[in-house]
């Protein structure tokens, strides 16, 4: 029976858009193309086209044909998001509470990604082609080619020596030919077997334990619980050889770009090529080459940040997390999310295993192995066989610096034997910039942030005020712009500028080096000093928490802490284990491959627990105390939090909302509400910010409650804006 195309409906399908709503809108498909879920597409949106993904979804077919957009545009030669992701995006969303759509956006990064790469023109002899004359730089550009391949015209030109000119003259002759060559050559691939270092005892035993892993029904999560310079690197990357054996792509998160650059050197060194980059460093069009090389299956191993999890891997097999406590792994903005735990779900989603590693592992996986949700393996010893570092509190209120000094005498004296002998000395503080703090001190005025309710930071080397939370700037000024006061204007306390001055008048012969976020220069300096203090090049280095982890120094011997008690001072429930862990990690880049390494710790509270657990090197029993105090408190991993942070640009409309927001509150005996108050920060890019903490047993549906909640409670207005974070990691 034949029928007129014309009276057979139009196909429709649901398609999620990169905005924030709740739901999938229904778009007509366009005659002669086929879409299934997963399929990208462009839609239009408003007045403006968007790219998005045929979803799951029904479309709703209730709506009026005539009413409907129909899809502008069919990737097809991208391959569709898979199930496995489309379920994991929409698992993100729900447990974050965000929009699926703005969940698909860390997805669909640009659509440069969507299009295949245009080649470029290159040139290629013409086999027998002899020039009319032979000259030198003729000959050297033939003796480049020797290979028989295609190059760049500029690339020929740089590896000959020789001007474009000379290429061009041999075209003419046809003597090359030009050809047309793709953009980028695809990665190599890893070899399995290219350089397998010996393996200790436990280390063995633990690469054994991931590789049964593999064969777990509905995959895995082990925990790599390693003291620093033990080898967690080696034992997880025969977890990787293992995925390569079984034809499957490898997902490497990291959480600081600073430390790619070494795990790059030993990945090569162990496999014989790099892997790919995913990280805000890397250019848009490298990402465009990874994000396309995933999806194809092209390359096999990338290590990325925590963006990089929402890859569109074609066979992802396993993921690693290093230094699996970092903070960093967490992001506070538009969808927030833990990069650990949704690693943890996304292996769980497609059946593979997932390895967390860690030298100071976060409480929460602590408790998950002790409760056998984890296969735990422990490598208590450095591979090299050297010892732990000695650690000693130096007691600033009896053993303190005199005034205008920040280094304590035995400070001084350990650093004074370390350079003597030829070896390194790492000074940490956590403050960025020469002093936290600029005031007058004729009419005590304080530079602060017109944008933030924060200090503004004095960076002496590039004579600036900056804030570290939106990023103002201004001019140190020549006087005080409240009294008019010259040379009033005081630096207070330290930041790594400022112990770096000292150094240098206490130790002028040294070379000192300062390492931090906001080098002049950005991530490929940071990367370069870092190589420089690997190599020996630096005699004391100066530093913030990017020196605190995952780095190996071969010449460091000590390592001194300017302010143990730093995060100690904030009203966190996890800021005896953040310190703990940072103090940790940092003391552990001393004497990782000789031993004889030393560790002080300036503090003004040496009976603190945490002081004490780490002089003692009684790691086990301060998680245990913390795990005790934790479960007492119903606090994470026994209890569950979710913060609701309400901003806006007028402060007591703000204020009055949040608290029309708390007295909406669905009452439930299972649920403690706090607040709503002020934010530690309580301005930031000039919106007031006021936070609620909702508290509830492990068990407890905390995502139905808060969204029951948002649902009945008053819809916010006049630039209001309410942020959900499940599970925070940070209180400001």
């Amino acid at each position: 029976m034949l029928f007129d195309d014309s009276e057979l409906p139009e196909a429709i399908a649901s398609v999620l858009v990169p905005v924030a709503v709740p739901v999938a809108y229904t778009y007509k498909v366009p005659p002669g193309e086929t879409v299934v879920p997963g399929t990208i597409v462009k839609v239009p949106l408003g007045p403006r086209e968007v790219i998005g993904a045929v979803w799951d979804d029904q479309p709703d077919a209730a709506i009026n044909p005539k009413k409907l957009k129909s899809i502008t545009r069919v990737y097809d030669k991208t391959p569709p998001l898979d199930e496995d992701l489309r379920r994991f995006v929409d698992w993100v969303a729900s447990w974050t509470l965000g929009a699926p759509g703005m969940v698909l956006r860390m997805v669909l990064r640009s659509e440069e990604a969507l299009e295949p790469e245009a080649p470029v023109p290159g040139v290629r002899r013409i086999d027998g082609a002899e020039p009319d004359r032979m000259t030198a730089a003729r000959g050297r550009v033939l003796a480049t080619m020797e290979d028989g391949f295609a190059w760049t015209k500029s690339g020929l030109s740089h590896a000959a020596g020789v001007s474009p000119s000379v290429i061009d003259g041999l075209i003419n002759q046809d003597v090359l030919e030009v050809v047309m060559m793709p953009a980028a050559l695809p990665l190599p691939k890893p070899q399995i077997d290219y350089s397998q270092k010996p393996l200790t005892s436990s280390q063995q035993a633990a690469a054994e334990g991931l590789i049964r892993g593999f064969s777990k029904q509905g995959g895995s999560v082990a925990l790599i619980d390693g003291v620093t310079g033990s080898g967690k690197t080696e034992v997880y990357f025969e977890a990787i050889a293992e995925a390569l054996r079984r034809d499957r792509q490898v997902l490497v998160l990291l959480p600081e770009i600073a430390l790619t650059e070494q795990f790059l050197r030993r990945f090569e060194q162990r496999f014989g090529v790099y892997p790919a980059e995913w990280h805000s460093e890397v250019t848009p069009r490298k990402r465009a080459r990874v994000w396309r090389g995933a999806a194809s299956g092209d390359v096999r191993v990338v290590i990325g940040a925590r963006s990089s999890l929402f890859l569109p891997f074609k066979e992802l097999g396993l993921i690693i997390v290093d230094e699996e406590h970092d903070a960093a792994f967490k992001q506070d903005d538009r969808v927030p999310y833990s990069a650990r735990d949704m690693a943890v779900v996304r292996g769980h989603i497609s059946k593979f295993p997932v390895v967390l590693a860690s030298a100071t592992p976060s409480v929460e996986s602590i408790v998950n192995a002790e409760q056998g949700r984890y296969d735990l393996y422990e490598l208590p010893e450095r591979a090299s066989g050297a010892s732990l570092p000695d650690l000693q509190a130096i007691d600033m209120r009896l053993d303190g610096p005199e005034r205008g000094r920040w280094l304590a005498p035995a400070l001084v004296n350990g650093i004074r034997e370390t350079f003597g002998s030829g070896d390194q000395s790492l000074l940490f503080l956590n403050r960025r910039g020469y002093a936290p703090l600029t005031l007058c001190r004729t009419c005590g005025h304080r530079f602060q942030c017109a944008h933030c309710s924060a200090w503004l930071v004095e960076h002496r080397f590039q004579k600036k005020l900056v804030c570290h939370h939106c990023g103002h700037s201004e001019p140190v000024p020549q006087s005080c712009p409240s009294c008019h006061s010259s040379d009033s204007l005081v630096a207070c306390g330290p930041g790594v500028e400022r112990i770096a001055e000292e150094v240098s008048d206490l130790f002028p012969q040294a070379r000192t080096l300062v390492l931090s976020s906001d080098i002049a220069g950005g991530p490929e300096r940071l990367k370069r000093e870092m190589k420089i203090v690997e190599e020996g090049g630096a005699d004391i280095v100066i530093g913030t928490q990017l020196v605190a982890k995952g780095h190996n120094f071969p010449k460091m011997k000590l390592v001194g802490v300017i302010d143990a008690d730093l995060g100690l001072a904030h009203g966190d429930p996890r800021a005896a284990e953040k310190t703990f862990q940072l103090l940790a990690q940092v003391t552990g880049r001393a004497g990782r491959v000789t031993g004889g390494g030393k560790g002080f710790l300036q503090t003004y509270n040496a009976d603190h627990p945490v002081i004490k657990a780490l002089l003692s090197s009684d790691k086990h029993a301060f998680y245990q105390a913390e795990i005790e105090a934790r479960r007492s408190a119903g606090l994470p991993p026994f209890g569950r939090l979710a913060a609701l942070i309400v901003s806006g640009p007028d402060k007591s409309f703000a204020e009055a909302y949040a608290r029309a927001l708390a007295r909406s509150a669905p009452n439930d005996q299972a649920v403690t509400l706090l607040g709503p108050a002020e934010a530690a920060l309580a301005m930031v890019r000039g919106r007031y910010r006021f936070r609620l903490l909702a508290m509830a047993p492990r068990q407890f549906d905390l995502q139905t409650y808060l969204r029951r909640w948002l649902g009945q409670g008053p819809k916010p207005t006049k630039g209001l804006r309410v942020q959900v974070d499940i599970d925070p990691q940070h209180f400001l």
